[in-house]
């Protein structure tokens, strides 16, 4: 028996939530979807508030992943540790507040997501995710494992699909915001896709206004960025996963508009 698995790219801004809302239900029946996994951490545009992690929850989302921007937000800390089913980073210290790593179960069985983040140009206070990836399924039970490998450099993230391949059922990465074309499955079984998208402002730069953007490469002093106007977008991958093997034996890029 296999499932479809949903991979959605980071939800950006309102325009992100609003088109998750209004799309997220009918292109999980298009696609026969048994479980979704959501990028939420720029739903504020920077950070994510718990009112954002529950619309996100409510539009179809079985679980969130979170990144770099887990902390903008204070008052996510004390959802963090009451919610199972967002997930920040799991190589942040252990005394932050909730976890990386966790088994849901579904009709099809148990389905393990584990959220990482990569050190290139982002935190060097995490631990690294090679090593911790490693400790987590060293003994690992469950047959159907998703990782969330969210980083800016793409060679990190194809590191770490080649390093699990055979080991997880999917492995995307997330974190800026442009979908690539290598979606495929790697030779042991693993399906894989450098970077799923994002799901916001159709005409932006990663989801910000164009024009500050610009002005920020030009040298303007920093300032909080804006959200682009204008209609939205949605980005990710399908991955068909057989239920008894965990491996994976389809993967498909999608977006709409």
């Amino acid at each position: 028996m296999t499932i479809n698995i949903l991979a959605v790219g980071d939800v950006v801004g309102q325009t992100g939530l609003a088109f998750l809302k209004d799309h997220l239900k009918n292109l999980q029946k298009q696609y026969g979807v048994s479980f979704t996994v959501v990028n939420g951490e720029n739903a504020n545009v920077v950070g994510i508030t718990p009112a954002q992690a529950d619309a996100i929850l409510n539009a179809g989302a079985d679980v969130i992943t979170l990144g770099n921007h887990t902390w903008t937000r204070w008052e996510l800390q004390p959802y963090l540790n009451d919610k199972a089913r967002i997930l920040r980073p799991a190589n942040y210290a252990p005394q932050c507040p909730g976890r990386g790593d966790a088994t849901f179960t579904t009709p099809f069985g148990p389905i393990r997501v584990i959220n990482l983040m990569g050190r290139f140009t982002l935190d060097f206070n995490t631990d690294n995710p090679f090593p911790l990836a490693d400790n987590l399924l060293a003994d690992n039970q469950t047959r159907m494992v998703l990782v969330d490998m969210h980083a800016e450099a793409t060679s990190e993230k194809l590191a770490m699909g080649r390093f699990l391949d055979g080991r997880v059922s999917a492995v995307w990465g997330t974190h800026t915001h442009v979908q690539t074309s290598d979606i495929r499955i790697l030779p042991r079984g693993t399906g894989y896709i450098t970077d799923l998208g994002m799901t916001g402002p159709a005409e932006s730069v990663l989801g910000i206004a164009p024009e500050q953007s610009i002005r920020k490469f030009l040298g303007d002093p920093p300032r909080r960025y804006e959200q682009a106007k204008g209609p939205g977008k949605l980005e990710g991958a399908v991955f068909t996963v057989d239920t008894e093997t965990g491996a994976c034996e389809n993967a498909e890029a999608i977006r709409i508009m």
